[in-house]
Protein backbone atom coordinates (compact mmCIF):
# COMPACT_ATOMS: atom_id res chain seq x y z
CA UNK A 1 0.00 0.00 0.00
CA UNK A 2 1.08 3.36 -0.74
CA UNK A 3 2.25 5.54 1.62
CA UNK A 4 1.80 8.80 -0.30
CA UNK A 5 -0.66 10.94 1.73
CA UNK A 6 -2.27 14.25 0.66
CA UNK A 7 0.47 16.29 1.58
CA UNK A 8 2.61 14.63 -0.53
CA UNK A 9 -0.14 14.88 -3.87
CA UNK A 10 -0.23 19.15 -2.74
CA UNK A 11 3.73 19.28 -3.10
CA UNK A 12 3.98 17.45 -6.39
CA UNK A 13 1.12 19.46 -7.89
CA UNK A 14 2.55 22.71 -6.62
CA UNK A 15 5.86 21.83 -8.21
CA UNK A 16 3.80 21.49 -11.62
CA UNK A 17 2.39 25.37 -11.08
CA UNK A 18 5.89 26.99 -9.96
CA UNK A 19 7.63 24.93 -13.04
CA UNK A 20 4.77 26.84 -15.29
CA UNK A 21 5.66 30.02 -13.58
CA UNK A 22 9.34 29.72 -14.26
CA UNK A 23 8.97 28.82 -17.69
CA UNK A 24 6.88 31.41 -18.16
CA UNK A 25 8.76 33.85 -16.45
CA UNK A 26 12.00 32.62 -18.60
CA UNK A 27 10.45 33.33 -21.74
CA UNK A 28 8.66 36.52 -21.02
CA UNK A 29 12.15 37.76 -20.08
CA UNK A 30 14.24 36.54 -22.98
CA UNK A 31 10.96 37.85 -25.41
CA UNK A 32 11.65 41.36 -23.97
CA UNK A 33 15.36 41.26 -23.91
CA UNK A 34 15.34 39.87 -27.89
CA UNK A 35 13.40 43.83 -28.84
CA UNK A 36 16.46 45.16 -28.24
CA UNK A 37 18.32 43.59 -30.56
CA UNK A 38 16.54 45.88 -33.39
CA UNK A 39 18.03 49.16 -31.79
CA UNK A 40 21.10 50.04 -33.88
CA UNK A 41 24.03 52.10 -33.52
CA UNK A 42 23.96 54.15 -36.31
CA UNK A 43 26.70 53.79 -39.23
CA UNK A 44 29.59 56.29 -39.39
CA UNK A 45 28.67 58.03 -42.61
CA UNK A 46 28.47 61.82 -43.51
CA UNK A 47 25.09 62.31 -42.47
CA UNK A 48 24.77 63.63 -39.10
CA UNK A 49 24.32 60.97 -36.26
CA UNK A 50 21.28 62.86 -35.03
CA UNK A 51 19.80 62.73 -38.39
CA UNK A 52 20.77 58.82 -38.42
CA UNK A 53 18.98 58.59 -34.84
CA UNK A 54 15.65 60.01 -35.87
CA UNK A 55 15.74 58.58 -39.45
CA UNK A 56 15.15 54.79 -37.06
CA UNK A 57 12.46 56.50 -35.03
CA UNK A 58 10.25 52.89 -36.16
CA UNK A 59 12.54 50.99 -34.39
CA UNK A 60 11.87 53.01 -31.17
CA UNK A 61 8.10 52.92 -31.27
CA UNK A 62 7.73 49.11 -32.68
CA UNK A 63 10.37 48.55 -29.48
CA UNK A 64 8.44 50.84 -26.97
CA UNK A 65 5.08 49.54 -27.69
CA UNK A 66 6.18 45.53 -27.58
CA UNK A 67 7.90 46.10 -24.75
CA UNK A 68 5.22 47.89 -23.16
CA UNK A 69 2.46 44.81 -24.57
CA UNK A 70 4.99 42.04 -23.00
CA UNK A 71 5.23 44.01 -19.83
CA UNK A 72 1.06 44.26 -19.39
CA UNK A 73 1.15 40.82 -20.50
CA UNK A 74 3.46 39.54 -17.90
CA UNK A 75 1.58 41.17 -15.15
CA UNK A 76 -1.58 39.60 -16.21
CA UNK A 77 -0.26 36.11 -15.91
CA UNK A 78 1.61 36.80 -13.05
CA UNK A 79 -1.34 37.57 -11.13
CA UNK A 80 -4.01 34.44 -12.70
CA UNK A 81 -0.76 32.58 -11.42
CA UNK A 82 -0.86 33.89 -7.89
CA UNK A 83 -4.46 33.10 -8.32
CA UNK A 84 -4.07 29.46 -9.33
CA UNK A 85 -4.21 26.63 -6.43
CA UNK A 86 -2.99 23.97 -9.17
CA UNK A 87 -2.58 23.07 -12.73
CA UNK A 88 -3.33 20.58 -14.97
CA UNK A 89 -2.64 18.92 -18.28
CA UNK A 90 -4.62 20.91 -20.31
CA UNK A 91 -3.91 24.30 -18.29
CA UNK A 92 -0.19 23.08 -19.01
CA UNK A 93 -0.91 22.79 -22.80
CA UNK A 94 -2.83 26.18 -22.63
CA UNK A 95 -0.14 28.25 -21.23
CA UNK A 96 2.43 26.65 -23.50
CA UNK A 97 0.40 28.02 -26.63
CA UNK A 98 0.31 31.34 -24.85
CA UNK A 99 4.34 31.33 -24.25
CA UNK A 100 4.88 30.49 -28.51
CA UNK A 101 3.17 33.81 -29.50
CA UNK A 102 4.82 35.17 -26.55
CA UNK A 103 8.08 34.06 -28.15
CA UNK A 104 6.72 35.06 -31.48
CA UNK A 105 6.61 38.93 -30.80
CA UNK A 106 10.14 40.22 -31.46
CA UNK A 107 9.46 38.63 -35.63
CA UNK A 108 6.14 41.05 -36.04
CA UNK A 109 7.84 43.94 -33.95
CA UNK A 110 11.01 43.88 -36.43
CA UNK A 111 8.34 43.61 -39.39
CA UNK A 112 6.60 46.85 -37.95
CA UNK A 113 10.06 48.63 -37.48
CA UNK A 114 10.75 48.09 -41.05
CA UNK A 115 7.94 48.52 -42.86
CA UNK A 116 5.90 51.18 -40.73
CA UNK A 117 7.87 54.48 -42.75
CA UNK A 118 6.16 52.44 -45.86
CA UNK A 119 2.60 53.57 -47.34
CA UNK A 120 0.56 50.61 -48.29
CA UNK A 121 3.14 48.21 -46.62
CA UNK A 122 2.45 49.56 -43.26
CA UNK A 123 -0.67 48.00 -43.51
CA UNK A 124 0.20 44.61 -43.60
CA UNK A 125 2.94 45.07 -41.04
CA UNK A 126 0.65 46.59 -38.92
CA UNK A 127 -2.06 44.19 -39.08
CA UNK A 128 0.38 41.08 -38.83
CA UNK A 129 1.70 43.02 -35.29
CA UNK A 130 -1.44 43.23 -34.35
CA UNK A 131 -3.07 39.84 -35.09
CA UNK A 132 0.26 38.59 -32.62
CA UNK A 133 -1.18 40.59 -29.78
CA UNK A 134 -4.39 39.62 -30.26
CA UNK A 135 -3.16 36.05 -29.98
CA UNK A 136 -1.18 36.95 -26.68
CA UNK A 137 -4.73 38.77 -25.25
CA UNK A 138 -6.62 35.53 -26.31
CA UNK A 139 -4.73 33.29 -24.82
CA UNK A 140 -4.08 35.05 -21.17
CA UNK A 141 -7.76 35.38 -21.27
CA UNK A 142 -8.07 31.37 -22.29
CA UNK A 143 -6.29 30.54 -19.31
CA UNK A 144 -8.05 32.33 -16.87
CA UNK A 145 -11.75 31.28 -17.98
CA UNK A 146 -10.35 27.19 -18.05
CA UNK A 147 -8.59 28.07 -15.01
CA UNK A 148 -11.90 29.21 -13.46
CA UNK A 149 -13.90 26.42 -15.49
CA UNK A 150 -12.04 23.31 -13.98
CA UNK A 151 -12.25 25.34 -10.19
CA UNK A 152 -8.14 25.53 -10.49
CA UNK A 153 -8.53 28.53 -8.45
CA UNK A 154 -7.36 29.01 -4.52
CA UNK A 155 -10.96 28.92 -2.30
CA UNK A 156 -9.38 32.23 -0.79
CA UNK A 157 -10.35 34.55 -3.64
CA UNK A 158 -13.12 36.47 -3.38
CA UNK A 159 -15.85 36.43 -5.62
CA UNK A 160 -15.21 40.24 -6.11
CA UNK A 161 -11.61 39.86 -7.09
CA UNK A 162 -12.28 37.38 -9.65
CA UNK A 163 -14.64 38.97 -11.29
CA UNK A 164 -12.62 41.96 -11.15
CA UNK A 165 -9.91 40.40 -12.93
CA UNK A 166 -12.10 38.54 -15.53
CA UNK A 167 -13.68 42.21 -16.46
CA UNK A 168 -10.11 43.49 -17.26
CA UNK A 169 -8.93 40.64 -19.28
CA UNK A 170 -12.14 40.35 -21.43
CA UNK A 171 -12.20 44.40 -22.89
CA UNK A 172 -8.49 44.16 -23.45
CA UNK A 173 -9.25 40.89 -25.69
CA UNK A 174 -12.23 43.44 -27.63
CA UNK A 175 -9.87 46.74 -27.57
CA UNK A 176 -7.31 44.62 -29.82
CA UNK A 177 -10.18 43.33 -32.12
CA UNK A 178 -11.35 46.59 -32.78
CA UNK A 179 -7.88 48.07 -33.38
CA UNK A 180 -6.72 45.34 -35.44
CA UNK A 181 -9.34 46.64 -38.00
CA UNK A 182 -8.70 50.38 -37.64
CA UNK A 183 -5.59 49.50 -38.36
CA UNK A 184 -6.36 48.67 -42.00
CA UNK A 185 -7.56 52.34 -42.25
CA UNK A 186 -5.36 53.81 -40.02
CA UNK A 187 -2.39 51.80 -39.05
CA UNK A 188 -0.23 54.56 -37.27
CA UNK A 189 -3.14 55.45 -35.20
CA UNK A 190 -3.32 51.67 -34.33
CA UNK A 191 0.22 51.15 -33.51
CA UNK A 192 -0.53 54.38 -30.79
CA UNK A 193 -3.73 52.60 -29.35
CA UNK A 194 -1.61 49.29 -28.99
CA UNK A 195 0.67 51.01 -26.58
CA UNK A 196 -2.18 52.71 -24.88
CA UNK A 197 -3.85 49.60 -24.12
CA UNK A 198 -0.78 48.28 -22.81
CA UNK A 199 -0.35 51.37 -20.84
CA UNK A 200 -4.26 50.98 -19.05
CA UNK A 201 -2.57 47.35 -18.04
CA UNK A 202 0.56 48.23 -16.79
CA UNK A 203 -0.84 51.83 -15.19
CA UNK A 204 -2.55 51.55 -11.86
CA UNK A 205 -5.47 53.77 -12.99
CA UNK A 206 -7.84 52.24 -10.39
CA UNK A 207 -5.82 51.81 -7.51
CA UNK A 208 -4.67 55.54 -7.96
CA UNK A 209 -8.75 56.83 -8.27
CA UNK A 210 -9.22 54.49 -5.69
CA UNK A 211 -6.48 56.45 -3.60
CA UNK A 212 -7.94 59.88 -4.69
CA UNK A 213 -11.71 59.00 -3.53
CA UNK A 214 -10.05 57.60 -0.36
CA UNK A 215 -8.23 61.21 0.79
CA UNK A 216 -11.40 62.94 -0.77
CA UNK A 217 -13.46 61.71 2.33
CA UNK A 218 -10.92 61.55 5.27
Amino acid sequence: MSDTGPDDLRRRISLRTARMEALSDGIFAIAATLLVLDLTIPAVTSKDVGDQLVDQWPSYVAYLVSFATIGSAWLNHSVITEYLDRANAILLRLNLALLFFVSVLPFPTHLLAEYLPNEGDERIAVTVYGLNLLAISGFIAIVWHYALWQRLVTKDNSEDDVRALTAKLDPSLASYAVVIGLGLWQPRVAVVLYLVIALFVIIPFRSVLREARRRRRS
